[in-house]
């Protein structure tokens, strides 16, 4: 089979001056955690995968896509890149993807993703015709691909490293082997990351060949501050020509990439545009649905039953509630705990209205998970008889221990903020 490269600029190496992508950031949960990884929605200053200046639900996307188009006429592709896994938030992908091929039936569509959620999707992403998908596989070995990952999350289930990657691999291979079934070209990325993998990147690429993989990229591990392997080294300019030359005797090489944000828009190595990114913010603080100005906030629910979560990907407690754009709720079931609800937050602003709000929201649950909270808004879920609790780590263990009765002080948060300066708790989100 002979790969599709049209007008892709990723895929192409030879259009990528002079067509453009754009990347609508609907996608902020992750189903995994790698240690090379530490997304921060928000880092203007950053270009790598998982940074993304807003995010959007599919009507905004599709109405940020209208102001690109006008701004930029060279786009030939429309992709979702995160700033999570497109398939950690199938509804909101699928949703996206739907509303542009509706709108726009010409243009190039892709993803990119770790291909641990996107099985199911399959059939309907080759119907909404999209033509194009990158899978991110670091290992076929499970015991490399353990020290590539904390942990998977699987279903409603969070596995440790040595568990989920054995689903993670199988996942992807069977992911590769049913996009190429429906004729979709893929794109395999492989991240380098010195002393964990990079000895294992051309077994990888021989692999891929076997799977009739379209095109393989090497890309070179970056060096994020925070993140499990903010101590290894980026690799040398020299390793990587050397991996991709031996990985290149089995599968096509990308040698062009840039590390895109997941709200990149234009061509490939282009400096961002501030005008769109203004667009985008702008497009963040409109309604998340066409038809609504305010979103529901009351579940008629008597007993306080629940649990309710700020969490960046849904494993996780690591959101501050001024940022959560929805809470998790989770219930007890044989003796573990169970995602039973996702309930989105009422739009920035608004002070107490809004705090009242969401205590509305969530007044079933028996208590709040927040990696961090202003002294305003939890003094109003307090009094609403919420219990706040500012804590950090896996959401099983700390929602389980709480449902228990057991001692939280191991995973209490110590006192600190992601600006670095106090909250207000004025309601106006998160600066």
């Amino acid at each position: 089979m002979t790969a599709d490269f049209g007008n892709h600029p990723c895929f192409n190496a030879k259009i990528r001056h002079q067509f453009g992508r754009v990347h609508l950031p609907v996608a902020p949960r992750c189903n995994i955690q790698c240690k090379f990884c530490n997304r921060k929605f928000d880092c203007v200053n950053e270009s790598r995968p998982g940074v993304s200046s807003g995010i959007l639900s599919p009507y905004q996307a599709l109405v940020y896509l209208e102001h690109v188009f006008e701004e930029k006429k060279n786009i030939s592709v429309v992709g979702i890149a995160g700033p999570g896994d497109p398939f950690a938030n199938p509804e909101e992908t699928m949703e996206t993807l739907r509303l542009v091929r509706a709108k726009y039936p010409d243009i190039l569509l892709c993803l990119a993703s770790n291909g641990l959620g996107i099985g199911p999707y399959i059939p309907e992403l080759a119907a909404l015709k999209v033509g194009h998908v990158t899978i991110t596989v670091n290992a076929i070995d499970p015991e490399i691909a353990s020290q590539v990952y904390a942990w998977v999350r699987y279903g409603k289930k969070v596995l440790r490293a040595d568990a989920g990657v054995k689903i993670l691999l199988e996942k992807q291979i069977e992911a590769i082997k049913e996009l190429k079934k429906h004729g979709v070209t893929v794109k395999v990325n492989s991240i380098v990351i010195p002393g964990i993998n990079d000895f294992h990147i051309v077994d990888v690429a021989k692999r891929m060949a076997e799977l009739d993989v379209d095109i393989f990229n090497c890309l070179p591990y970056y060096q994020n501050e925070g993140s499990a392997f903010s101590a290894i080294p980026e690799p040398s300019a020299a390793d990587i020509k050397k991996i991709r030359e031996e990985a290149g005797k089995y599968v096509h090489q990308m040698t062009h990439c840039a590390r895109c944000r997941a709200d990149a828009v234009g061509c490939i190595g282009e400096k961002d545009n501030e005008f769109l990114m203004s667009k985008l913010q702008a497009c963040e603080s409109m309604p998340k649905h066409p038809d609504t100005k305010i979103i529901p906030l009351s579940v008629p629910r008597t007993e306080r039953t629940y649990i309710a979560v700020a969490s960046l990907e849904g494993a996780l407690v690591n959101q501050h509630l001024g940022e959560a754009f929805r809470l998790l709720i989770f219930g007890e079931k044989n003796g573990g705990i169970e995602l039973i609800d996702e309930r989105l937050t009422p739009e920035p602003g608004g002070g107490d209205v809004r705090w009242e709000a969401i205590a509305d929201l969530i007044k079933d649950c028996r208590a709040l998970l927040v990696s961090g909270i202003g002294k305003r808004p939890e003094t109003v879920l307090r009094d609403k008889g919420i219990q706040v609790l500012k804590v950090e780590g896996l959401i099983e263990e700390a929602a389980g221990a709480v449902f228990r009765g057991d001692r939280l002080n191991h995973i209490f948060k110590r006192e600190r903020s992601k600006c670095g300066v106090g909250c207000s708790g004025g309601g106006m989100g998160c600066g």
